[in-house]
């Protein structure tokens, strides 16, 4: 099997009233990981990277890490760029093989993100590729991109059908009260907000910023219509504090094969609970 895009995955999702999680990688360990727990629970999965993590590790790199692990893996794997803003690189990334993208034009002004991301489409479109483009402004930091609490927008309803018609969108990331990064407080999620767009618009809906974001509220957005929750600040949190425990007991370890164990276990249990979370167990096998 090869990596697909996430039109299918998303559809299916949809159709079957569960979501597929999407979790930032950022290198072979942390992509084993996701894919392992994804295996073992035979859930779909998205594994997304950032422009941060593209320039870390390679696009040509990270692409071929992703063809691997689909030809050896019994479930549907998409690899999903996630918060792109320069097209040349998107464009770059889906000629070396990447089958799904977001191009991220939301901070401008509303028929300047429609003109960028219909040019993505219409690149997109030549190679089967899907594409996700956020409509609203979600407050926080995800990798270089930053928005203020003044500056965060949630996703109008009534512009909504206009802008999926005028792009041409797989789906569409929404703005409703979530967060990029971890919360001092629980979220107020606007589910008057998301139910409105869900009624406006056919194609599947995104959920950004849900790490930290309590379970019964993620479970309650895949019940009113999101079908894809990504994952990130957690993972990092889960994999580090296990490798900084590592040491602390053993301050003279040096062996990346034993110290980065700890810190893919515990990203592991993690993972799983997230598949769980979002219901996609057992959902391996597209209808």
């Amino acid at each position: 099997m090869d990596i697909i895009s996430n039109r299918n995955l998303l559809l299916d999702a949809q159709k079957r009233n569960y979501a597929v999680p999407a979790f930032n990688i950022h290198n072979l360990e942390t992509t084993k990981v996701v894919v392992e727990a994804a295996e073992e629970l035979n859930s779909p999965i998205i594994i997304a990277a950032t422009p941060g993590t593209i320039k870390f590790a390679g696009a040509r790199y990270l692409i071929n890490i992703m063809k691997s692990a689909a030809a050896d893996s019994t479930i549907p794997i998409a690899f999903h760029l996630d918060h792109h803003e320069n097209i040349e690189d998107i464009k770059e990334s889906i000629k070396l093989g990447c089958k799904s993208v977001m191009i991220d034009a939301s901070a401008l002004e509303y028929e300047e993100n429609i003109a960028k991301v219909r040019e993505v489409v219409e690149f997109a479109r030549l190679y089967d590729v899907s594409v996700e483009a956020e409509l609203g402004k979600l407050v926080g930091q995800e990798d270089d991109i930053e928005v203020s609490a003044a500056d965060s927008e949630l996703t109008d309803p009534n512009l909504a059908a206009d802008f999926v018609k005028r792009t041409g969108i797989d789906s569409l990331a929404v703005a409703i009260g979530t967060a990029h990064g971890l919360y001092k407080k629980d979220p107020k999620i606007d589910y008057e907000r998301l139910k409105a767009i869900e009624n406006n618009v056919d194609v599947p809906l995104v959920l950004h910023g849900a790490s930290g974001v309590p379970g019964k509220d993620v479970k309650k957005s895949i019940e009113m219509g999101i079908t894809k929750v990504n994952i990130a600040t957690e993972l990092k949190i889960a994999f580090s504090d296990a490798v900084k425990n590592y040491f602390k007991k053993y301050p003279e370890a040096n062996d990346p094969r034993k110290y980065l164990k700890p810190g893919k276990e515990s990203m592991k249990k993690l993972v799983k609970k997230k598949i769980k979370l979002c219901g996609s167990v057992n959902k391996g096998s597209l209808k």
